[in-house]
């Protein structure tokens, strides 16, 4: 059977340029191409989720402008087997303003939260069952802190697994960490997590030390084309980055999370679930835009069995990690 996955995060309308170059201050350049659609980590990463295999029940808020309707309007037939999706008077829809440039597709993102910040402990509490009834919460960092915060608290309650990715990057207390699960940073935001300077593997396995010092159970740490770092608080291991023809890599972090999660509510095992989460994220960054560029389950399957060679690699003994208490 599938497994449940529910996801709370953001919901934004994406406004996209393609461009041979980043502009520089001041300067207009002419884009490639422009295009418009969903997106916002939540709905990216609940939709990755679903077409990697979950069922998945999506909870995020809106306003009440066209941004608005057009997200109710595509949620709708995007497929969730559940959608929870509250509404702000007082602020916009979300949004995100993204460039793609250059032969790597590389992204640089401006976001305006509008309602996603507006989430209120009234709403979370009507979610209680929903998570109580998942095997996995999937939250992000684009909603206000205080619900995610309570968020965590309903699933630590109904003994629901708890996967936090922290992006786009706020401030949050060693007190949360304790509570999550399985934390997913990008290099940039473990080493505002921990304070080590990230920049390859090595760096990573200094800085997933000082996380479990923090009280942080398992971490995989995402480091672009050098995959991505594994610990959880016994050993560390290499997660090896797919080849790939990069188009966008604006979804791939989604793609990977919501991929994992699918997995680890399916009951795959962790190494075995960042695996094929990497081969997921390699055909991501293949299409353009983010939510409507997720791969179905047998693609990624296919990816995966494609390349045998490709497996995880242990870094680290055990003794050499300090675990959470």
């Amino acid at each position: 059977m599938k497994g449940k996955v529910c996801v709370f995060g953001s919901f934004n309308l994406d406004i996209v340029a393609g461009m041979a170059r980043f502009p520089l201050p001041g300067e207009s350049l002419i884009a490639r191409h422009s295009m418009m659609g969903p997106g916002g980590k939540g709905a990216n990463q609940a939709t990755a989720a679903l077409r990697a295999g979950a069922r998945v029940h999506y909870i995020g808020k809106v306003g009440q402008d066209d941004f608005g309707q057009f997200a109710r309007r595509h949620l709708e037939k995007t497929g969730f087997d559940a959608i929870t999706l509250f509404t702000c008077k007082e602020k916009p829809t979300g949004n995100a303003l993204i460039y793609v440039a250059g032969d790597d597709a590389e992204n640089m993102i401006s976001v305006y939260p509008g309602a996603n910040l507006t989430v209120t402990a009234a709403e979370v509490a009507r979610c209680q069952p929903t998570v109580a009834a998942a095997n996995i919460l999937l939250m992000q960092l684009e909603n206000n802190l205080s619900a995610i915060q309570r968020m965590v608290d309903i699933a630590r309650a109904a003994g629901t697994f708890v996967i936090l990715n922290p992006a786009p990057w706020q401030k949050v207390s060693d007190a949360l960490l304790r509570k999550v699960d399985l934390l997913t940073p990008n290099s940039t935001e473990a080493t505002l997590l921990s304070g080590v300077d990230v920049s390859d593997i090595d760096d990573a396995m200094r800085a997933a030390t000082a996380l479990h010092r923090k009280g942080v159970r398992q971490l995989i740490i995402t480091l672009g084309i050098q995959g991505a770092l594994l610990s959880d608080g016994e050993a560390m291991y290499r997660i090896p980055l797919f080849p790939a023809q990069p188009a966008d890599s604006t979804g791939a972090g989604d793609a990977f999370n919501g991929a994992l999660a699918a997995q680890l509510a399916a009951g795959e095992p962790l190494k075995q679930a960042a695996l094929f989460a990497s081969a997921y994220a390699s055909l991501c960054v293949e299409r353009p835009g983010a939510a409507n560029s997720m791969p179905l389950y047998a693609d990624a399957l296919a990816r995966l069995h494609a390349y045998p060679a490709l497996q995880v690699e242990a870094l680290a003994q055990p003794d050499t990690i300090v675990a959470a208490s």
